[in-house]
């Protein structure tokens, strides 16, 4: 099991980043952490700024304001990292004509400290089938799993990966998901992860970042961020009439929903639900369900990105 140092380096620190282009403004003082040992969701809407803020996280694209550090080092030095920081986009830029061997062997001889061997990342990103294909003959999965085969040569201290789950099947991104977790877990590897693919976030996450118009406008530990939110209730029982009549007058109890015969859906806060099914049970309706609904990343996504980011929720925790 992987024991963290003392006092590990922040794999990213980005504080007041601004960036235009022209006279259009897309980073307004965005400030983002990544912590130590966490796998961190990035999530916005298309135009939201997230390509723009990996380019400059990566000194890929000059900015207006603001200090980036990845794991200490500025955008312009991430090469004195030796191997430590990997980026993974997109699409894939693996040269067409050479083999998924060829590619790794390749990547082996540049890498300063490789770890594994091809063999041994061919096996850990399941393409060892693959091994004599060469990488234009691959699905774009396929060619994702190649990339970040080459990229575990070494063994990083930060990962930054775009989209990673594009063009992969349910049980490539079992795969990859599997391999987050257990790089994280046992060898302490932090990863950033910008994807729209919100639920898989949701599985693999420590902390989460929404980007809106330019600003992280939440941020923090994902449990925090759900416990934070309201929860739902859906009540099922033989009287609905009357128990609407009786949750009415719970403290924090607001009714959502009585379109469905038989249902009542209820917004709780952060109110007991047994507080409810006793109120209902002791005058003489029988409950057949109560059923708990805490907000998903989804649920949390859309409701903050269709509210004006000024009227968002403040961020918690890591910025």
């Amino acid at each position: 099991m992987f024991e963290a140092p003392a006092n590990p380096p922040v794999p990213l620190s980005v504080t007041g980043l601004h960036k235009r282009y022209g006279a259009t403004t897309v980073l307004q003082d965005l400030q983002l952490r990544v912590e130590p040992g966490a796998v961190h969701g990035l999530v916005g809407l298309n135009g939201s700024g997230k390509t723009t803020t990996l380019e400059c996280i990566l000194g890929m694209r000059p900015f207006d304001g603001g200090e980036i550090r990845v794991l200490g080092h500025a955008p312009d030095a991430l090469y004195r990292s030796e191997g430590a920081i990997v980026s993974i986009f997109d699409s894939p830029s693996l040269h067409p004509h050479l083999t998924v061997r060829q590619v790794l062997e390749h990547a082996a001889l540049l890498c300063q400290h490789p770890v594994r061997s091809p063999a041994e990342v061919e096996a850990l990103l399941g393409i060892v089938k693959y091994s004599g294909y060469r990488i234009r003959e691959l699905s774009l999965g396929n060619r994702r799993r190649a990339s970040i085969a080459q990229a575990l040569l070494g063994s990083p201290g930060f990962v930054i990966l775009d989209e990673p789950f594009n063009g992969l099947d349910a049980g490539g991104v079992d795969d990859v998901l599997d391999l987050i977790a257990r790089l994280n877990r046992e060898e302490g590897t932090a990863f950033l992860l910008s994807s729209h693919q919100l639920p898989y976030l949701e599985r693999v996450c420590s902390h989460l970042s929404v980007l809106h118009k330019g600003q992280i406008v939440l941020s923090g530990a994902v449990t925090e961020l759900f416990n934070a939110g309201d929860t739902r209730l859906r009540v099922r029982c033989d009287d609905v009439v009357r128990a609407l009549t009786l949750v009415q007058d719970l403290p924090g109890v607001q009714v959502e929903d009585t379109r469905e015969p038989g249902l009542l859906t209820l917004r709780i806060g952060q109110s007991n639900p047994a507080l409810v099914n006793q109120t209902l049970v002791s005058k003489g309706i029988l409950v057949s369900e109560l059923a708990p609904e805490r907000p998903s990343l989804t649920s949390l996504f859309h409701a903050i990105t269709s509210a004006d980011p000024l009227q968002a929720p403040a961020e918690r925790g890591a910025a």
